[in-house]
């Protein structure tokens, strides 16, 4: 099978295109950095560099593949909403139009956890329970996406979608450096009581789960599918266990969630008022995300997709350690 990978210079989408040659497949990967893909070049990849907001670049992209793997896309939590729009719907417009065109057989969206996110506990979330309103550009605009991927389903084009939950592992800068970061300068603390459980998904999970939905049979079309370990921890014990395998203190400062909440809106209100409004410190979503319980409900990809987490959380963060240490000056 041969297959295209977009945001291959990414974390998620160049582990999977790794991944992907591995077990033999032929692999097409884009990305904006070319020295983000050379590991894979060197595996056998076959990369085209360019910017997926050119329809006429993706159309070249689609020739002559099975199946795509759409990882790009923009993350954050602040930003314009423009932006966000054309990075996250725009171009999986692009992607889905050349996959029609070009008669790609079966489209793979990687979208976000995001979706659900208003700011309050959730345990168990199932994939319909997505909420009326929005609570960032970023969550909004991967809905959006997802409804243009299965929109492509009346046009023959075969298509999932998967939100996998805080994916870590080699090669993670997202989630934990930020945080290593902050503890360094010794400014963070455990937000409210730190009890707070919430999911994490293993690199080597997903990429047993984005494999499977390009083999999945047709009862596992059109749907879209919760990722994670299924098994959540607390958050804090988690950060914790990171910060001392790279022999950091420990968290053990607590603020009040209500404190920490009204410092991010000041901190976010001042941002506003600067001029390129530089991105805050502390966000009013980033303190929830910290302090609440937050979970998926992973049964439909056990049923369709025969995804079954092998690799436990604690070996994805100590993959993750081995990685970061590797990657910093003696």
């Amino acid at each position: 099978m041969k297959i295209l990978v977009t945001g291959a210079s990414g974390f998620i989408g160049g582990r999977f295109a790794r991944f992907a040659l591995e077990q033999g497949l032929q692999v097409r990967v884009n990305g904006r950095r070319a020295e983000g893909v050379e590991h894979l070049v060197k595996r056998g990849a076959e990369f085209v560099q360019g910017d997926l907001t050119d329809p006429e670049l993706v159309q070249r992209l689609c020739q002559d593949v099975e199946a795509v793997v759409h990882c790009a896309g923009a993350v954050g939590v602040w930003g314009r909403y423009p932006h966000f729009y054309q990075a996250n719907v725009g171009v999986t417009e692009n992607v889905v139009e050349a996959c029609l065109k070009q008669r790609v057989r079966r489209l793979v969206h990687l979208s976000s956890p995001s979706v659900y996110f208003d700011g309050h506990a959730h345990v168990d979330l199932r994939e319909e329970q997505v909420p009326t309103r929005f609570s960032d550009h970023y969550g909004a605009t991967k809905y959006l996406a997802e409804q243009k991927v299965f929109g492509a389903q009346e046009f023959g084009l075969e298509v999932l979608a998967l939100r996998p939950r805080f994916v870590t592992g080699a090669g993670d800068t997202s989630i934990f450096p930020r945080l290593i970061n902050m503890q360094r300068k010794r400014r963070l603390s455990i937000i409210g009581n730190g009890l707070n459980k919430v999911d994490f998904t293993s690199m080597q999970n997903l990429n047993d789960a984005l494999f499977s939905s390009l083999l999945a049979s047709d009862e596992a079309l059109g749907k879209v599918y919760n990722i994670s370990n299924g098994a959540p921890v607390p958050l804090w014990d988690v950060v914790n266990y990171v910060l001392r395998r790279l022999e950091l203190p420990p968290v053990t400062r607590h603020m009040p969630y209500g404190l920490a909440y009204a410092a991010a809106a000041l901190n976010e209100g001042v941002c506003m008022l600067l001029p390129g409004r530089p991105e805050p410190a502390l966000f009013r979503l980033g303190v929830a995300v910290m302090a609440k319980d937050f979970s998926l409900n992973i049964e439909r990809a056990r049923r369709y997709l025969d995804y079954d987490p092998q690799v436990s959380i604690w070996t994805a963060l100590d993959e993750f350690c081995q990685w970061w240490q590797g990657q910093r000056p003696a």
